[in-house]
Protein backbone atom coordinates (compact mmCIF):
# COMPACT_ATOMS: atom_id res chain seq x y z
CA UNK A 1 0.00 0.00 0.00
CA UNK A 2 1.32 3.25 -1.07
CA UNK A 3 0.72 7.01 1.18
CA UNK A 4 -0.85 9.43 -1.16
CA UNK A 5 0.30 12.84 -1.37
CA UNK A 6 0.50 15.30 2.00
CA UNK A 7 -2.23 17.77 1.11
CA UNK A 8 -4.98 14.91 2.50
CA UNK A 9 -2.55 15.41 6.02
CA UNK A 10 -5.38 17.14 7.54
CA UNK A 11 -7.48 14.33 7.60
CA UNK A 12 -5.16 12.55 9.57
CA UNK A 13 -6.50 15.85 12.10
CA UNK A 14 -9.85 14.87 11.83
CA UNK A 15 -9.28 11.16 12.41
CA UNK A 16 -7.16 11.70 15.59
CA UNK A 17 -9.56 14.52 16.87
CA UNK A 18 -12.55 12.09 16.66
CA UNK A 19 -10.63 9.19 18.37
CA UNK A 20 -9.91 11.31 21.10
CA UNK A 21 -12.79 13.10 21.78
CA UNK A 22 -14.57 9.01 21.70
CA UNK A 23 -12.13 8.64 24.80
CA UNK A 24 -13.38 11.44 26.33
CA UNK A 25 -16.60 10.29 26.03
CA UNK A 26 -16.32 6.99 27.42
CA UNK A 27 -14.20 8.43 30.02
CA UNK A 28 -16.32 11.54 31.37
CA UNK A 29 -20.05 10.74 30.27
CA UNK A 30 -19.74 7.13 30.23
CA UNK A 31 -18.17 6.26 33.89
CA UNK A 32 -14.89 5.42 32.60
CA UNK A 33 -16.69 2.05 30.44
CA UNK A 34 -15.21 0.64 27.34
CA UNK A 35 -16.82 0.34 23.68
CA UNK A 36 -18.35 -3.17 25.03
CA UNK A 37 -20.40 -1.71 28.24
CA UNK A 38 -21.18 1.27 26.17
CA UNK A 39 -22.70 -0.68 23.26
CA UNK A 40 -24.85 -2.80 25.43
CA UNK A 41 -25.63 -0.96 28.44
CA UNK A 42 -29.68 -0.65 29.15
CA UNK A 43 -31.60 3.11 29.07
CA UNK A 44 -32.13 2.82 32.90
CA UNK A 45 -28.54 2.30 34.03
CA UNK A 46 -27.30 4.53 31.13
CA UNK A 47 -26.30 8.15 32.25
CA UNK A 48 -25.58 11.47 30.41
CA UNK A 49 -27.46 10.44 27.13
CA UNK A 50 -28.23 13.68 25.26
CA UNK A 51 -24.76 15.13 25.91
CA UNK A 52 -23.21 11.64 24.89
CA UNK A 53 -26.03 12.08 21.66
CA UNK A 54 -24.76 15.24 20.63
CA UNK A 55 -21.67 14.75 20.84
CA UNK A 56 -21.33 11.35 18.41
CA UNK A 57 -23.90 13.08 16.07
CA UNK A 58 -20.83 15.82 15.65
CA UNK A 59 -17.94 13.63 15.56
CA UNK A 60 -20.70 11.36 13.12
CA UNK A 61 -21.10 14.42 10.65
CA UNK A 62 -17.48 15.69 10.20
CA UNK A 63 -16.47 11.85 9.10
CA UNK A 64 -19.12 11.44 7.06
CA UNK A 65 -18.63 14.66 5.34
CA UNK A 66 -14.90 14.01 5.30
CA UNK A 67 -15.33 10.86 3.00
CA UNK A 68 -18.19 11.90 1.43
CA UNK A 69 -16.43 15.51 -0.09
CA UNK A 70 -13.81 12.97 -2.15
CA UNK A 71 -16.49 11.81 -4.35
CA UNK A 72 -18.30 15.03 -4.59
CA UNK A 73 -17.67 15.48 -8.59
CA UNK A 74 -18.51 19.22 -8.61
CA UNK A 75 -19.91 21.85 -6.46
CA UNK A 76 -22.82 23.87 -6.97
CA UNK A 77 -23.34 26.99 -8.99
CA UNK A 78 -24.86 28.52 -5.82
CA UNK A 79 -22.21 27.19 -3.56
CA UNK A 80 -19.05 28.36 -5.78
CA UNK A 81 -20.58 32.01 -5.85
CA UNK A 82 -21.21 32.33 -2.26
CA UNK A 83 -18.80 34.15 -0.29
CA UNK A 84 -18.74 35.07 4.01
CA UNK A 85 -15.99 37.38 4.22
CA UNK A 86 -14.16 36.85 1.32
CA UNK A 87 -14.04 32.76 2.30
CA UNK A 88 -16.01 30.42 0.15
CA UNK A 89 -17.00 26.67 1.02
CA UNK A 90 -14.53 23.86 -0.78
CA UNK A 91 -16.18 20.64 -1.38
CA UNK A 92 -15.37 19.08 2.62
CA UNK A 93 -17.28 22.82 3.77
CA UNK A 94 -20.04 21.93 1.59
CA UNK A 95 -20.40 18.52 2.46
CA UNK A 96 -20.16 19.36 5.74
CA UNK A 97 -23.40 22.44 5.82
CA UNK A 98 -25.17 19.48 3.98
CA UNK A 99 -24.79 16.96 5.89
CA UNK A 100 -25.87 19.06 9.46
CA UNK A 101 -28.68 21.05 7.93
CA UNK A 102 -29.37 17.62 6.78
CA UNK A 103 -29.02 15.76 9.98
CA UNK A 104 -30.81 19.32 12.45
CA UNK A 105 -33.32 19.43 10.04
CA UNK A 106 -34.17 15.48 10.93
CA UNK A 107 -33.86 15.77 14.70
CA UNK A 108 -36.15 18.41 14.93
CA UNK A 109 -38.86 17.14 12.27
CA UNK A 110 -38.37 13.47 14.29
CA UNK A 111 -39.01 15.76 17.46
CA UNK A 112 -41.93 17.24 16.26
CA UNK A 113 -43.58 13.93 15.20
CA UNK A 114 -42.97 12.42 18.18
CA UNK A 115 -44.21 15.30 20.36
CA UNK A 116 -47.35 15.65 18.13
CA UNK A 117 -48.21 12.25 18.27
CA UNK A 118 -47.65 12.11 22.27
CA UNK A 119 -44.84 9.98 22.27
CA UNK A 120 -42.28 12.13 24.27
CA UNK A 121 -41.46 9.22 26.51
CA UNK A 122 -39.87 7.49 23.57
CA UNK A 123 -37.89 10.63 22.61
CA UNK A 124 -35.03 9.72 25.28
CA UNK A 125 -34.73 6.22 24.37
CA UNK A 126 -34.12 7.15 20.26
CA UNK A 127 -31.60 9.27 21.13
CA UNK A 128 -30.08 6.66 23.85
CA UNK A 129 -29.92 4.18 20.52
CA UNK A 130 -29.02 6.43 18.04
CA UNK A 131 -25.88 7.06 19.90
CA UNK A 132 -25.11 3.23 19.95
CA UNK A 133 -25.33 3.41 15.89
CA UNK A 134 -23.58 6.13 15.41
CA UNK A 135 -20.89 5.48 17.20
CA UNK A 136 -20.25 2.01 15.32
CA UNK A 137 -21.53 3.78 12.12
CA UNK A 138 -17.97 6.09 13.12
CA UNK A 139 -15.76 3.31 14.05
CA UNK A 140 -16.84 2.00 10.35
CA UNK A 141 -16.06 5.63 8.92
CA UNK A 142 -12.87 5.99 10.56
CA UNK A 143 -11.64 2.53 8.34
CA UNK A 144 -12.92 4.34 5.63
CA UNK A 145 -11.15 7.72 5.64
CA UNK A 146 -8.22 6.11 6.30
CA UNK A 147 -8.60 3.64 3.22
CA UNK A 148 -9.81 6.52 1.20
CA UNK A 149 -7.46 8.84 1.48
CA UNK A 150 -4.12 6.90 2.56
CA UNK A 151 -3.96 3.76 0.95
CA UNK A 152 -3.68 3.39 -2.95
CA UNK A 153 -7.15 1.69 -3.73
CA UNK A 154 -9.43 1.85 -6.84
CA UNK A 155 -11.60 4.63 -6.22
CA UNK A 156 -14.23 3.43 -8.17
CA UNK A 157 -14.09 0.58 -6.85
CA UNK A 158 -14.29 1.78 -3.37
CA UNK A 159 -17.38 3.99 -3.99
CA UNK A 160 -19.20 1.41 -5.42
CA UNK A 161 -18.27 -0.93 -2.48
CA UNK A 162 -19.13 2.13 -0.19
CA UNK A 163 -22.82 2.80 -1.77
CA UNK A 164 -23.50 -0.54 -0.96
CA UNK A 165 -22.49 -0.94 2.11
CA UNK A 166 -24.26 2.84 3.20
CA UNK A 167 -27.31 1.20 1.77
CA UNK A 168 -26.75 -2.32 3.60
CA UNK A 169 -26.13 -0.59 6.53
CA UNK A 170 -29.14 1.91 6.13
CA UNK A 171 -31.36 -0.83 5.92
CA UNK A 172 -30.61 -2.38 8.99
CA UNK A 173 -30.43 0.79 10.95
CA UNK A 174 -34.62 0.86 9.90
CA UNK A 175 -35.13 -2.50 10.94
CA UNK A 176 -32.75 -2.55 14.17
CA UNK A 177 -34.76 0.90 15.27
CA UNK A 178 -38.16 -0.95 14.26
CA UNK A 179 -37.21 -4.11 16.47
CA UNK A 180 -35.29 -2.61 19.04
CA UNK A 181 -35.81 -3.75 22.67
CA UNK A 182 -36.62 -0.09 23.92
CA UNK A 183 -39.40 0.58 21.48
CA UNK A 184 -38.02 3.52 20.07
CA UNK A 185 -40.56 4.06 17.31
CA UNK A 186 -44.02 5.02 17.75
CA UNK A 187 -46.37 2.36 19.13
CA UNK A 188 -48.69 2.35 15.87
CA UNK A 189 -47.36 0.72 13.11
CA UNK A 190 -48.41 3.51 10.15
CA UNK A 191 -46.65 6.15 12.21
CA UNK A 192 -43.77 3.64 12.19
CA UNK A 193 -43.87 3.76 8.14
CA UNK A 194 -44.70 7.44 8.77
CA UNK A 195 -40.64 7.47 10.16
CA UNK A 196 -39.47 5.50 7.94
CA UNK A 197 -40.34 6.84 4.52
CA UNK A 198 -41.02 10.47 6.01
CA UNK A 199 -37.59 10.92 7.89
CA UNK A 200 -35.62 7.94 6.76
CA UNK A 201 -36.12 7.36 2.99
CA UNK A 202 -36.69 10.53 1.51
CA UNK A 203 -34.26 12.83 3.27
CA UNK A 204 -31.30 10.33 2.44
CA UNK A 205 -32.57 10.56 -1.42
CA UNK A 206 -32.26 14.43 -0.71
CA UNK A 207 -29.19 14.34 0.32
CA UNK A 208 -27.68 12.22 -1.93
CA UNK A 209 -29.39 14.05 -4.72
CA UNK A 210 -27.92 17.40 -3.68
CA UNK A 211 -24.01 16.10 -3.18
CA UNK A 212 -23.91 14.18 -5.87
CA UNK A 213 -26.42 15.40 -8.45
Amino acid sequence: MVRLAQQNDWVIFIILGAILVFIIVMQYLQRQSGLGAFFTQNFIDSGNIFPTWLIVSVVYAVLLATFISSYIPILPKFIEEFSFFGYSLNKFGFALLAVSVFYILKFFFTFFLYSSIGQDKKWGRLYFVSSKFYMAVSILLIIANMVNYYFNTDREKLFAISVLSAAMIFIFKNFFYAFNRNYILPNEWYYKFLYICTLQFAPVLALWKLLFY
